[in-house]
């Protein structure tokens, strides 16, 4: 999806009003509304740790993010790279070469499971 496609979406206005509202927010203000932030807003995947508690976001922004990785077709767009689908971007070539399709050993990709809406806990949604 284009660039100027993806700002045409609702999710990308709600998430240009939400950092509007947020930009002045400082991240001591936000762990100290938040004593479990640091906790709440990491999390390891594939031997890889991600904190996510050090950036300015919230509970909204996490949900508007997802919002838009849906609005968008990112999931379908992951799924399509694991199939080894192929892309009219790429001159018909498969979008994943076997070099990096997921391992036998994760099932599922886990940064793909990160960015899906679908995979998330339906309390974020």
């Amino acid at each position: 999806m284009a660039v100027s496609a993806l700002r045409a979406l609702p999710a990308w206005t709600s998430l240009e009003r939400h950092y509007q509202q947020i930009r002045g927010l400082h991240l001591r203000q936000l762990f100290a509304d938040d004593t479990k932030r640091g906790e709440r807003l990491a999390v390891e995947a594939a031997g890889i740790y991600f904190d996510y508690s050090k950036n300015r976001i919230t509970d909204e922004t996490i949900r508007l993010l997802l919002r838009l990785a849906e609005q968008s077709g990112l999931c379908e767009r992951i799924d399509a790279v694991f199939r080894g689908d192929t892309s009219p971007s790429r001159k018909n070539a498969p979008c994943c070469t076997s070099r990096c399709a997921r391992p036998k050993a994760y099932p599922s990709c886990m940064m793909a499971r990160m960015s899906c809406p679908r995979s998330m806990p339906s309390s974020t949604r």
